[in-house]
């Protein structure tokens, strides 16, 4: 392994905290700092420089394809409230389908995953006019999580069994129009529906896992996932008929490393890769870093840094779907049949048209004004 010189160590350390001061983050002692409660703008400001340096990354790639792309985004004028249909749609990979969905995604306020591990996408259309409503993309959970695992009763023997049966929403919402009216609720309970679970049975009921050598197990009991900015709105009492679908458990403890791919990224994965010690421990995942985190982890530490750095501050609400009556009693391993919830994605929809969409519709007309050119991420 190489050896980085003092003046290359000195000149990473200076970019690091110059990049931080420019997204409006305060450096003392070793740790950012933010202020006590940060609004949502203040706390989209900070995520700014990430997510424009990963629309002018993108642009190569999607940029010859936004008109095209933009064909299947809505003007309000396009929707009927009282018409609109969604379905289904699971992406395929080099699908016209995953270009939308990757070009939708750089419209988040934060910076997005591309999921790790196993995954599953979708995409939401109104077969009406066939314009795009949202989008959500499910993977592997992390594996430690506080607030889930206290609200699942998780020791660590069944966390290692039972992980295998819980996928994270790495991405979820609603593209305008439709997020003007509430589209984003209609997008989480998609989520939980009989034909994600399929596709996920369809999927990954055989094989085995790379990670922990377990064998596939097809049924999924939960969904978890965090919101974009603070508390949520989209999630907090999502209902279908009677019952909570999603259950707020906690907050995430604000640490990350977006706030380090906004430009300096690519030259922290340079340093890693000819300075520090490899982390990948499967062959299947090639002789590098098993992801970002890794990367900027092992960067901070050789060039002087603290790991605290990774601790952005920005705390965001943590969600559990469960998906089956004894969800908790199965994850735990007291249960090994799983009792799921009958949740088909029309149903599911008809529900959403009636208690948020139509009614919202009727008090904020002003959806229909949008124009989907205000879509556009590259001016010609």
């Amino acid at each position: 392994m190489a050896t980085p010189s003092s003046e290359e160590r000195a000149q990473l350390r200076e970019l690091i905290e110059n990049s931080l001061r420019r997204q409006g983050f305060c450096i003392r002692n070793g740790q950012i700092h933010l202020s006590e409660n940060p609004s949502k703008d203040k706390m989209r400001r900070l995520h700014r420089l990430s997510v424009q340096h990963r629309i002018e990354k993108a642009q190569l790639r999607l940029g010859r394809h936004e008109d095209r792309l933009l064909q299947r985004i809505a003007s309000g004028s396009e929707i009927d409230p009282a018409k609109v249909a969604p379905r289904l749609v699971e992406v395929l990979p080099d699908s016209e389908d995953e270009l939308l969905f990757r070009y939708a995604s750089l419209h988040w306020s934060i910076p997005t995953s591309s999921g790790y591990g196993r995954r599953l996408r979708f995409l939401v259309e109104d077969a009406h006019n066939g314009k795009l409503i949202g989008l959500f993309g499910l993977c592997d959970p992390v594996f430690s999580v506080g607030a889930r695992d206290k609200w699942i009763g998780w020791n660590l023997d069944a966390r290692k069994t039972r992980l295998r049966n819980v996928m994270e929403a790495f991405i979820l919402g609603s593209v305008p129009p439709y997020s003007m009216l509430l589209g984003g609720k209609l997008v989480a309970m998609l989520c939980g529906s009989d034909e994600v679970r399929d596709a996920f049975r369809r999927k990954y009921s055989h094989g085995e896992s790379w990670i922990r050598g377990h064998s596939a197990d097809g049924r999924l009991a939960m969904i978890a996932t965090t919101s974009a900015l603070g508390r949520s709105s989209i999630y907090n009492r999502l209902r279908f008929a009677d019952r909570l679908m999603m259950f707020s458990v906690g907050f995430t403890s604000g640490w990350g490393e977006f706030q380090f791919t906004n430009g300096a990224y690519s030259q922290l994965r340079d340093y890693a890769e000819k300075y520090c010690d490899k982390t990948a421990k499967h062959k299947s995942w090639g002789v590098g870093f098993r992801n970002r985190r890794e990367v900027v982890r092992r960067v901070l530490a050789h060039v002087g840094l603290s790991g605290n750095l990774m601790n952005h501050g920005i705390r965001r609400e943590l969600f559990v779907m469960p998906l089956a009556e004894n969800a908790r009693e199965f994850l735990r391993g007291e249960h090994q049949q799983l009792m799921g919830f009958h949740q088909p994605a029309d149903e599911l929809a008809a529900f959403f048209l009636r208690r948020w969409l139509v009614p919202r519709a009727e008090r904020c007309p002003e959806f229909a004004g949008y124009s989907s050119e205000s879509f556009r991420l590259w001016r010609k």
